[in-house]
């Protein structure tokens, strides 16, 4: 079984947000920082959201080496109350989606930070991928919703299982438009079902 994460984003993930030069970015589930200090690198303004206060410790450590500026904070992934409505150019994450417990409930907290038709884009391990076990044998079903304990940096890591139909459904409930979805071909040699899905959701609105 894989978990599919990878903390930095991908070339596929930035082209999917775009120009983040003197962009609003909130990084959702920053883990060590990653991500947030490329996006930093790039000019963006960052705010990075994590639960675990130890990931955030490294996070200012790395951003420190970088010499770049972000604003990190703990706190609940799907409470957002501290932003202000519509003032987000753009949202990211990379596994934190597949980490919580209400997807819906986040879904809308980012889609009120969010300014209209601005991206949310998100990765996580592929449904199909947390099917097999280490020798690639299919050992639970795609319709299981778990919650399932997966590999990650030497440590488990609890995981909520949901079909992409469940996703692009809750993603329209709460006020997004599904533009891209992307299932990566995996970097391992011989490997039959992607590692990786990546989504990228709008904000409806003008």
């Amino acid at each position: 079984m894989n978990s599919g994460v990878n903390e930095s984003p991908t070339d596929q993930e930035l082209r999917l947000l775009g120009d983040l030069k003197s962009k609003r970015v909130l990084d959702l589930g920053c883990g060590t920082g990653a991500a947030a200090v490329a996006f930093a690198q790039q000019g963006a303004i960052v705010i990075a959201l994590d639960s675990t206060d130890a990931h955030l410790t490294r996070a200012r450590a790395r951003a420190g080496e970088a010499e770049v500026k972000v604003e990190w904070r703990t706190g609940d992934l799907a409470d957002l109350a501290f932003l202000r409505a519509e003032s987000i150019d753009a949202a990211f994450s990379a596994s934190a989606v597949a980490e919580v417990d209400d997807s819906a409930r986040l879904f809308r907290q980012v889609q009120r930070v969010l300014k209209p038709n601005a991206p949310f884009v998100f990765s996580y391990a592929h449904p199909m991928s947390l099917c097999l076990d280490a020798g690639g044998v299919v050992s639970r079903s795609y319709f299981d919703p778990g919650p399932i304990d997966v590999p990650r940096d030497g440590n488990a890591v609890r995981v909520h299982v949901r079909d992409i139909g469940d996703v692009f459904t809750e993603l329209g409930r709460a006020g997004f438009r599904v533009d891209t979805i992307l299932e990566p071909r995996p970097a391992t040699p011989g490997a039959r079902v992607p590692d990786t899905i990546v989504w990228r959701a709008r904000k409806e609105g003008a």
